[in-house]
């Protein structure tokens, strides 16, 4: 029995490790969770940075059998050289919209009309309002009626009997008084209505020739000026009343519908969400430029209204007429370029927005009136710059594929027929995940 009982203790330090356990592997919990949201974050990083690529521009050679030679070749986007965003001057729920994406409308055009029962009625009341002061005036002007200038006689006749009937009444109560019948308060009480009635008297006399005169002038322009604020306000709200319908303000196509049937219109942007600020998006895309960013070192080759061919990687076979429109005031410090944009002197329904294209700026050598043709150059580039039949050229800080169409290999490269005019930023030996539109950087840059 003794060595039995010296087996039964009690085990405390079970308990103990059992919550130290616990406390550790919350403290690991964390910690791991916490690694696993940098290891994240580092990750999103990695994949939104640019990817750093060796970079070289492309130069052509000199142009063969051309009017003109080639100056300077430039890359950017084609824009619309007026895009505009059609917004509404009143707050309102869309009723009816007419246009669809890509619909062309003519200046003047609905598009978009807006729920107009308030502004209705606020204008029925005005008028109204402008109404009754016409009516006012009107009143004023014709002066006082026959009917009421025989009033104000009738009531100054008889307020004249009154007048003469407390004449005779005071001198008798005076007689009275003065033989001693009547106490003197009878005679002050005769006094008393002979004068009010004298003064009512006096006071219709005036109250006739005012009938008979008129309304005074200060009256008649009092009003006049109401009804001019009462003219102001109806103009105000029929102006109101017809911004509910919201017109083309020139030709052109849509670009965008923003809103839709029974959504809330403001006059200033909510967000998507919310309240819209504009109705539609449109542009004349017979007015179209391409916007480029010209490096100051190349600047200088360039002059106003210079002359250039339009190309597009959509199109690379059509080619378009084109002269330097508009050259930014101020340089682009960060970029060291200077913005200039080409206007597209014939553009037609191939051409769009935001498209790739590229600018051969070409010499004044050619003939006045002569047609301006794309030059032939030669063009050689690295053949590790092609990858399946494709290069990439840096736009914008991204990558842009573009397919082209090789020749002979030559001893200072691969050349070149068709895809690149030169003057493009093109990329050595593409990586494997380089794609069109990857944000990139060049090798050492910022």
């Amino acid at each position: 029995m003794p060595g039995d009982l010296s087996k039964l203790r009690i085990d405390r330090s079970t308990p103990e490790q059992s919550g130290s356990n616990w406390a550790q592997r919350w403290i690991l919990g964390g910690i791991g969770i916490f690694l696993l949201l940098g290891a994240a974050r580092y990750a999103l990083n990695l994949a939104n940075a640019p990817l750093e690529v060796e970079v070289m521009r492309v130069t052509a050679g000199r142009a063969e059998n051309a009017a003109g030679d080639i100056i300077l070749n430039a890359t950017g986007y084609i824009i619309a050289a007026h895009k505009i965003q059609v917004a509404s001057k009143v707050i309102g729920r869309v009723a009816w919209i007419g246009v669809e994406k890509g619909d062309r409308v003519k200046e003047g055009q609905e598009i978009v009309r807006l729920e107009d029962d308030e502004y209705r009625a606020q204008l029925q009341q005005a008028k109204g309002q402008l109404q009754a002061l016409e009516a006012r005036l009107s009143e004023l002007r014709n002066g006082s009626r026959p009917e009421e200038i025989a009033v104000a006689k009738a009531n100054l006749e008889v307020s004249r009997a009154d007048l003469a009937n407390a004449k005779i009444n005071l001198d008798r109560v005076r007689k009275l008084t003065g033989d001693g019948v009547l106490a003197k308060q009878a005679l002050d009480d005769a006094v008393a209505r002979y004068d009010s009635q004298m003064a009512r008297v006096a006071s219709l006399e005036k109250t006739y020739e005012l009938v008979k005169i008129g309304p005074r002038v200060e009256q008649v322009d009092s009003v006049r000026g109401q009804i001019e604020e009462a003219k102001g306000r109806v103009a105000f709200y029929e102006t109101t009343l017809s911004n509910t319908v919201i017109r083309a303000p020139v030709t052109g196509t849509i670009l965008e519908r923003a809103v839709e049937k029974g959504e809330f219109l403001t006059t200033s942007f909510v967000g998507d969400r919310g309240a819209k600020g504009y109705v539609v998006s449109l542009a004349n895309l017979n007015d179209l430029q391409v916007e480029l960013d010209i490096n100051q070192n190349d600047f200088g080759k360039l002059g106003p209204k210079q002359k250039g061919v339009i190309t597009t990687d959509a199109y690379p076979d059509r080619k378009y007429d084109g002269f330097i429109y508009e050259i930014a005031p101020e340089a682009n410090r960060q970029k060291a370029t200077v913005q200039v944009k080409v206007r597209v002197l014939q553009p037609d329904e191939y051409l769009r927005p935001d498209m790739n294209a590229s600018v051969a700026f070409v010499s004044e050598a050619k003939p006045r009136g002569a047609e301006i043709e794309r030059p032939k150059a030669s063009i050689l580039i690295p053949a590790s710059a092609i990858r399946n039949g494709s290069v990439f050229a840096v736009v914008g800080g991204k990558a842009v594929q573009r397919p082209v169409e090789t020749g002979a290999t030559l001893p200072g490269g691969v050349k070149v027929e068709s895809g690149l005019i030169g003057g493009e930023d093109l990329i050595l030996k593409p990586p494997p995940e380089l794609k069109d539109g990857t944000k990139v950087m060049r090798k050492g840059g910022s």
